[in-house]
């Protein structure tokens, strides 16, 4: 006879016929436990379906949702977006949302008083492009060349971001137009703790003003925006808010009048893009830094790397490629404009892979070239969000009023920050035509990758270093295998007169120095989402403080 061990909680299974009461126990043990196991785990994938349980940090950041995201420099828009999106608004809904957030989450970079370029691709796969950048008034002179650099009041452009975001509406918008600003009227009038990333571009000279973590309230804002969702977009164009505005800008000084802000219209056109691999890139034409973008792929490409190098050697002759690659772009930079006032030949020349074969061949691999070009690297008043919806749809969007806080004036009676867009012209440009888009060029390049199997969506923000920054990220996603996040976070190449500016291993940066280049640091952000198969993966870039959301 086999004796069982005795359990205080069942003493009578150690007596001569406790074998029975064993089992019986056993079995009722068993089942119960798997009872609750079972639903456990049950609870937990019916939660997960319906987006109620967010991934960890520590999950598989090539798989952290199933369905959508949103990567915007703010959490809470991220947040915001998807938000839109799980009540079946349109990826074109959530950018709109996720923006109007950060309008308020980080004024420095952006809001509706200044301009935006949206790239948007529908659930067919077909890609247009939406601009909306700041033009020129129309009574500026070129006599206002005369003072630059200084900054003055004098330099706001036209602001487009409202129409941009009519025309995204129309053509794309599910949920109604009010519904996208309510989030951010709710935050704008309640009030929010100032984010980290925010605080470090409040000046705090005199003491008084409110640093990071104090609660911080846009009401007058939270009308303008409440106005503008209950009556249209032509309120800010032709109504109540643009007589305010109008008025506030000449009471600073500036040039806008009320007929600028009644002619502006957003321009829609069909996409360019190039083969990368497997893949169509899609980007913005003229006067957007999308063909610089291109130019820089299509010299890369030619390498034909499909591993990231490895030895300190490989990676000095990689960077060093590059940084010559970035050269030629930064030369041909002037022959990017807006294609309503001169011709678009060039900036398609720079597109074509056969003539980046032509610079490719220029390149040596043992010494380096003069830059020959002074980039302006101050401009830190741009943001990105990247969305792609459920029905693979997807919108690149990027908007800017410019420098820090734009051009520093804030509307009093519209709680509106202008722009500073004009002052771009300054050293780029001998003359000012009345309502031109941006200087020439943009260095937006909001992009969407299409292949047979894969969405990705993703831009920047960091003035010059945008185009450089995404061509990085998407290198060493695609040919050098790294997650998005490792590509976003990996080292960036920026090139000037004076510096290649650059995040680097010692080891490489002594080794680009041994070839002649100049090497110090510079920041950017890059955000994006990419859905592989069932399985989308998104990262807001850290040095903003960022965070995707989905589901």
């Amino acid at each position: 006879m086999v004796t069982l061990p005795c359990f205080s909680w069942c003493p009578k299974i150690c007596s001569p016929n406790g074998h029975a009461i064993f089992w019986i126990c056993f079995f009722f043990f068993f089942f119960f436990g798997c009872a609750i196991v079972g639903g456990i785990w049950l609870g937990v994938w019916l939660c997960k379906s319906k987006g109620q349980v967010a991934p960890s940090d520590d999950e598989d950041p090539n798989c952290r949702f199933s369905k959508a995201a949103v990567a915007a420099d703010s959490e809470n828009c991220s947040e915001i977006g998807k938000d839109i999106l799980r009540k079946n608004g349109s990826a074109v809904d959530a950018a709109i949302a996720a923006l109007l957030c950060t309008s308020i989450m980080n004024p420095q970079c952006m809001g509706i008083g200044g301009g935006v370029i949206f790239t948007v691709m529908d659930s067919s796969g077909k890609v247009k492009i939406i601009t909306s950048r700041e033009t020129v008034p129309s009574n500026v002179t070129s006599d206002l060349l005369k003072s630059c650099p200084n900054t003055t009041d004098k330099w706001i452009g036209v602001p487009g971001e409202i129409r941009g975001y009519e025309a995204a509406h129309r053509l794309y918008g599910k949920l109604p137009w009010a519904d996208l600003f309510q989030p951010t009227i709710k935050l704008a009038r309640e009030g929010f703790p100032i984010p980290y990333y925010q605080g470090q571009h409040i000046p705090h000279k005199n003491g008084n003003l409110l640093k990071t973590g104090d609660t911080v309230k846009f009401e007058k804002l939270a009308d303008t925006l409440e106005m503008i969702a209950n009556e249209g977009p032509d309120v800010f164009y032709n109504g109540t808010i643009a007589k305010n505005l109008i008025s506030d800008i000449q009471d600073a000084g500036g040039n806008l009048t009320r007929k600028d802000l009644e002619l502006y219209e957003a321009k829609v056109t069909d996409a360019w893009n190039i083969s990368l691999g497997e893949y169509k890139l899609y980007f913005p034409p003229p006067p957007s830094g999308g063909a610089i973008l291109s130019l820089i792929l299509n010299i890369m490409k030619g390498y034909k790397m499909n591993s990231e190098p490895k030895t300190t050697d490989e990676k000095i002759l990689f960077y060093h490629r590059y940084i010559e690659a970035l050269k030629f772009a930064n030369e041909l930079k002037t022959n990017i404009s807006d294609p309503n006032f001169s011709s678009d030949e060039m900036a398609k020349k720079l597109t074509q892979d056969s003539f980046a074969d032509s610079k490719r061949s220029l390149i040596s691999s043992d010494k380096t070239r003069d830059p020959g070009i002074n980039l302006y690297l101050d401009s830190i008043g741009t943001t990105h969000v990247s969305v792609l919806a459920e029905d693979g749809s997807a919108v690149s969007v990027t908007s800017s009023i410019n420098d820090e806080f734009g051009s520093g004036v804030l509307s009093p009676s519209t709680g509106i920050i202008l722009n500073n867009q004009l002052s771009d012209f300054c050293g780029r440009a001998n003359s000012f035509s009345p309502g031109k888009r941006s200087r020439p060029p943009s260095n937006m390049a909001p992009s969407v990758l299409k292949s047979p199997s894969k969405t990705l969506v993703i831009g920047g923000s960091g003035s010059e270093t945008i185009p450089p920054a995404v061509a990085s990220a998407l290198m060493n996603h695609l040919w050098f295998g790294k997650s998005l996040k490792e590509a976003i976070i990996t080292p960036v190449v920026l090139v000037d007169s004076k510096i290649s500016l650059l995040f680097a291993l010692q080891d490489v940066v002594d080794g680009l120095e041994a070839l002649g280049h100049k090497i110090a640091k510079f920041y950017n952000t890059v955000n994006a989402v990419e859905k592989a198969g069932s399985c989308i993966s998104a990262w807001s870039d850290e040095r903003k403080k960022g965070k995707a959301a989905g589901y």
